[in-house]
């Protein structure tokens, strides 16, 4: 199956097996053979996964081998949402389920070290069965009347305590050979709805963003990954949303909040943009993203998105090699049914 090529891209920088800017879902929990052509044409940076894709471990690790091996690339990012809580694709009866954000960040003085311990555990697992990153920790600070979309995914409502949380859930996670994905840069706590189903408009000025939203970012700037928020920020570009504003980008992300690693988009196919899935998808590259997330595994609509997306290439391709080469090359001995055991004790003791 033949793709077409971006506008300005040469016949050279998308040839065949050449790595494209760009993480991809599937349908099930087996890849089709449509689905292994198809990746095998447009070779992917990486993947993710869903509910949908999960079965038994022994079934989620074929998975992930045969992802894989598709793009011929044995570190091929494998990506998941494992939160805890109500976002989280690995759980009973295969793997245990984890709190929310908001009960790690409500516990006493040893919040950070429980919160450290419970992301080892979830690396643990994730590794187990082929994943190396987990889109966590979630760093958006919630106000009084946003929308819940965030609501107790987030460890606290002032940005020290979300900073706290999240830098011990990236290190809980790095330390088993899974790299974090901060959420949602420059912040999402501020949205009056939900970005899955509409594009929410913030309206604070740029102080109060600075001081509140920004902030955990810019104390975790020094993460490999980062995903963008489908969300306007009318103090800084009133038209489009974060993931598609070279403003935002350039004068927050990369400059205040001094973020230098991979940004990649918040999934392509939410409601809150708009325009055919090539051109949504060009727009957020034109604006800066290093690469673009579809997470469906609807096969129509990633052809327009692999059509809109460009070869992995320059700053892009530096970042992600180097957010790579963050992951252990030996990772520390872990006694599994011991740390299961502390974590469960502390959750106990707390509550």
């Amino acid at each position: 199956m033949a793709t077409r090529r971006p506008a300005g891209d040469s016949e050279d920088a998308l040839s065949p097996m050449t790595t494209r800017a760009l993480i991809l879902g599937c349908a099930g929990r087996t890849l089709s053979s449509e689905e292994a052509a198809f990746f095998r044409d447009v070779a992917p940076w990486g993947f993710i996964l869903f509910k949908r894709n999960i079965g038994t471990p022994e079934e989620v690790r074929t998975l992930t081998d045969a992802l894989r091996a598709t793009v011929g690339r044995a570190d091929a990012p494998i990506l998941i949402d494992q939160e805890g809580g109500r976002v989280q694709r690995m759980g009973p009866p295969h793997w245990p389920a984890y709190p929310a954000g908001r009960r790690l960040g409500g516990l006493d003085d040893s919040a950070a070290a429980i919160a450290r311990l419970g992301a080892r555990l979830m690396a643990h697992d994730l590794a187990s069965v082929g994943i190396n990153v987990d889109c966590a920790p979630v760093l958006d600070v919630p106000v009084a009347g946003a929308h819940d979309v965030i609501g107790d995914r987030a460890y606290a409502t002032t940005p020290a305590r979300v900073a706290e949380i999240g830098r011990a859930v990236a290190e809980g996670l790095m330390a088993g050979g899974v790299l974090p994905v901060m959420k949602h840069i420059p912040g999402h706590g501020r949205a009056g709805c939900d970005s899955h189903k509409g594009l929410p408009v913030v309206e604070a000025d740029l102080a109060s963003l600075t001081a509140q939203d920004f902030a955990p970012f810019r104390a975790l700037a020094d993460l490999p990954l980062a995903m963008s928020a489908h969300v306007v920020f009318t103090a800084l570009d009133p038209e489009r949303p974060a993931t598609q504003s070279s403003v935002v980008i350039e004068r927050v992300i990369r400059s205040a909040i001094g973020f230098d690693g991979l940004l990649m988009t918040d999934d392509l196919s939410m409601h809150a943009l708009q325009g055919s899935f090539r051109d949504r998808t060009a727009a957020c590259f034109a604006a800066g993203v290093d690469v673009g997330l579809h997470c469906n595994g609807d096969l129509d609509e990633m052809r327009g998105v692999a059509e809109g997306a460009p070869a992995l290439a320059g700053d892009a391709r530096r970042r992600a090699e180097s957010a790579l080469a963050r992951l252990p090359a030996r990772m520390a001995a872990f006694d599994v049914g011991e740390a299961r055991a502390r974590f469960a004790a502390a959750l106990s003791l707390a509550a």
